[in-house]
């Protein structure tokens, strides 16, 4: 559906048939004292005077009760929003009325939450559940001093405006009210947008559907007649989102931003009809499948899964790969996993037999390619994913002869007929016995087999009662403390982490792979460490762990974080290290309180001296392949500490570069990464530039509120003003005398940048010549212009 301009000549005759201030409201005043109770049997509420909404309690499964509003006289009872959508209240919980405001009370804890503001010294007199959807808390001259229309949850119906920095978070699943991984929001900048989050998280990730009304957009509102619309400040119209000429004095209606990321506008015939059910109107984006390509996530549907899109069907459908299954039953978009033994690197060619491709038209999983080859035919390309063991899906271009390769896991699966592609999707073949082997055996032969089976079971019950004190506690250590080979680590059994972090309470940070807690080992005289816990994604193939514990067991230098153990105990895999007091480089360096001058040069120096001993001084070189602020911790003395190996590259003595599927966080990677060129450490040596870059300015790489678009990003500003000889622009961010007043030290520290992010690795100098020219010993010359402009493959 079209974000257009000449809807609005039908939407302004609407809106002059049925302007708001026409709107009557009839008042059922709740007074003080007032409470409702979440209960099994009943379902006590407060009505609106025409019972067509509801305020109360609301059971949700097995999980507990949501405090919600709702649609009271459909057999649906659509809830239209919520109180406490991220923590249910269970049986016997309360909501009461008081001049405080409404106060929730869990009766399982007894925590007391307000849901309104406490507006006991603005006069609040009473609270009413009007006809329009909205719950509010009014003065004795029926002022409202809150109402639920400005605190939306998923929905907005007609009378509600959103304005901006207003937001509408989908639920989790159709199920599940928890905030989930779309929103729909006005920014402060006027722009009206739909995201997908980086879940669990609320930040924004990436932007799928936009208005383009930067600067302008004011308002958004839903009027009387049925129309959503976007409006400028001085209320002119800048595009109507949907528009239903339905009366809505014969239809409900309402707008909400459904689980799968689609903002839908319903309608419902108010009639006792109760085969009735809510009908789309309009939606937006048009096809959620093609709109979403996230660099990072799995896109509409998940990793490994395929969306498909069809305008009749109420929600967006996302489905498995054949021998492919779902992470999570309950959860469709969490995405899939391959439900058969993957093909084994060190058995790649002898098990091609036993492996073959499901060929799905029309498909593509965007990005994500290792290996892209051109031109080669279909059974080429085949034979190719099969000798590759980390090739789990091929995608074939017939037309142009393309052949992509990708690993698991992958995102932004789509089924469309607009795709060209045909996926190749690798799965293991069936092996059933064969019929004539099993016609050939005689009773006899099978009575021998089990004879045979029963007396070696005997054997081994009787060796195993004899032996089993002897060697019972071995055993028994074995199981807790799992040995991983050739590492000299504390093996740590689970528990023990479970009670140093008081059940893994206290959060410390949260990656895509893992989440890292604070602890305290009483056995060490309680010294802090941070237990870094790996998820369900990180485990499935254990690679995570296994090159985190390979890279860092072989480090041992001052500006590395120490690994001092860790723990493989069946399902959990966890990693153990010094706990850096100081935070992380990031929080300190984009927080309120910024660095001084001195700090920031020991940092940088400190960071670079840790990836010289990485790339230079181990018995196998490291390729970091993730350095960020994130990544570099700060201990007591804010001496810069290099972490988190989970995605570094090990190098053989006699070996220079390697040829790996993209690595990195956006916006820190090197180009070459994304033209399948083979990398070496010099990806480490441009990703230091980009940090050093912000380490000088305090600010980051990428900003998008930046009021200069040319100041956007950093790395292309700074060079300008590098240019022109403006470097007191790039101190904005920076309340610091010393780095003020010495803007040639700050020159050489940007010169050094320039020469780390050359598009050309073979430009850019190694990370012990960075080392020196850190440390004056070498001259830095002037660098050439660094490109900011790279192409991704495909």
């Amino acid at each position: 559906m079209a974000f257009e301009l000449p809807y609005s000549l039908c939407f302004l005759l609407l809106l002059l048939q049925l302007p708001f201030s026409t709107i009557a409201q009839t008042y059922n005043n709740i007074s003080f004292s007032s409470s409702l109770t979440a209960q099994e049997d009943g379902n006590p509420n407060w009505p609106s005077p025409s019972g067509e909404f509801a305020f109360g309690f609301r059971k949700i499964g097995n999980g507990g009760y949501l405090l919600a509003i709702w649609f009271d006289q459909i057999h649906e009872k659509t809830i239209v929003w919520s109180a406490n959508r991220n923590n249910l209240v269970q049986q016997g919980s309360t909501i009461e009325f008081s001049a405080e405001g409404l106060i929730l009370t869990d009766s399982a804890t007894g925590t007391q939450t307000f849901i309104s503001d406490q507006t006991g010294a603005t006069g609040v007199a009473y609270a009413a559940m009007l006809d329009t959807g909205n719950l509010v808390l009014a003065t004795r001259d029926s002022n409202n001093l809150w109402q639920s229309f400005d605190h939306p949850t998923d929905t907005i119906l007609p009378t509600q405006t959103l304005n901006q920095n207003s937001t509408l978070f989908a639920q989790l699943t159709a199920t599940n009210y928890l905030e989930g991984r779309f929103m729909f929001t006005l920014q402060f900048d006027g722009n009206l947008v739909l995201y997908t989050t980086s879940f669990p998280l609320k930040s924004t990730n990436v932007d799928y559907w936009s208005t383009k009304t930067v600067g302008s957009g004011f308002q958004v509102i839903f009027n009387q007649s049925g129309c959503i619309y976007l409006t400028a400040q001085n209320g002119s119209i800048l595009g109507v989102i949907s528009c239903n000429a339905t009366s809505t004095q014969d239809f409900y209606q309402r707008a909400t931003l459904d689980y799968d990321g689609v903002l839908r506008h319903y309608t419902y015939p108010k009639s006792t009809n109760t085969s009735s059910h809510w009908s789309t109107l309009a939606f937006i984006p048009p096809n959620i499948c093609t709109a979403i390509v996230e660099y990072t996530g799995g896109g509409a549907c998940g990793f490994n899964s395929l969306c498909s899109h069809d305008d009749e069907a109420p929600m967006t459908n996302c489905s498995c790969p054949k021998s492919y299954i779902l992470v999570d039953q309950d959860d469709e978009r969490k995405g899939c996993k391959q439900n058969f033994v993957p093909q084994r690197c060190d058995k790649a060619s002898s098990e091609t037999d036993h492996f073959d491709f499901q060929e799905i038209l029309y498909t593509d999983w965007p990005s994500g390619d290792y290996e892209h080859f051109k031109p080669v035919n279909k059974e080429w390309c085949k034979q190719s994913c099969l000798n590759d063991c980390f090739c789990a899906i091929a995608i074939f271009n017939d037309g142009s002869g393309d052949c992509w390769k990708k690993g698991i896991p992958i995102s932004n699966g789509k089924t469309n007929s607009d795709v060209k592609g045909t996926a190749l999707v690798k799965i293991r073949k069936e092996n059933p016995a064969d019929p004539k082997k099993k016609e050939g055996l005689t009773p006899i032969l099978i009575g021998s087999v089990i004879m045979l089976i029963g007396t070696i079971l005997v054997v081994l019950i009787m060796t195993y009662l004899v032996i089993y004190r002897i060697y019972y506690r071995k055993a028994l250590v074995s199981q807790l403390y799992p040995v991983v080979q050739g590492i000299n680590l504390k093996c740590f059994t689970f528990m023990e982490l479970k009670e140093a972090t008081n059940g893994f309470k206290e959060e410390l940070g949260r990656g895509a792979f893992a989440t890292v807690f604070k602890g305290v080992l009483a056995s060490d005289n309680g010294k802090c460490i941070a237990v870094k816990r790996l998820n369900a994604m990180a485990k499935e193939n254990d690679l995570e762990f296994k090159a985190e514990v390979s890279a860092i067991s072989r480090t041992n230098h001052r500006n590395l974080v120490q690994l001092l153990g860790f723990c493989k105990e069946g399902q959990h895999q966890l990693l153990v290290y010094e706990y850096m007091s100081n935070g992380s480089l990031a929080s300190f360096l984009f927080g309120e309180s910024k660095p001084n001058w001195y700090q920031r040069k020991q940092i940088a120096l400190g960071t670079a001296r840790g990836l010289l001993y990485l790339h230079d001084e181990c018995s196998k070189q490291i390729i970091h392949c993730d350095i960020k602020p994130q990544n570099i911790l700060l201990d007591d003395t804010f001496t810069a500490r290099i972490a988190d190996f989970g995605v570094a590259k090990l190098l053989k003595t006699d070996q220079t570069r390697t040829t790996t599927r993209i690595r990195g966080t956006k916006g820190y990677v090197a180009p070459e990464w994304f033209k399948s060129l083979p990398v070496t450490v010099k990806v480490d040596v441009y990703s230091y530039g980009i940090v050093l870059l912000e380490i000088v300015c305090c600010r980051k790489n990428f900003e998008e509120q930046a009021l200069d678009e040319n100041q956007m990003i950093l790395a292309d500003w700074a060079y300008n003003c590098y240019r022109q000889k403006k470097l007191h622009l790039l101190l904005q961010n920076v309340d610091d005398d010393q780095a003020m007043d010495g803007i040639k030290k700050l020159e050489k520290y940007l010169m050094i940048a320039f020469w780390c992010i050359q598009q050309d690795p073979s430009v850019r100098p190694t990370i012990k010549q960075v080392t020196q020219m850190l440390e004056g010993t070498v001259e830095v010359s002037v660098p050439p212009n660094p490109s900011s402009v790279y192409v991704q493959s495909k």
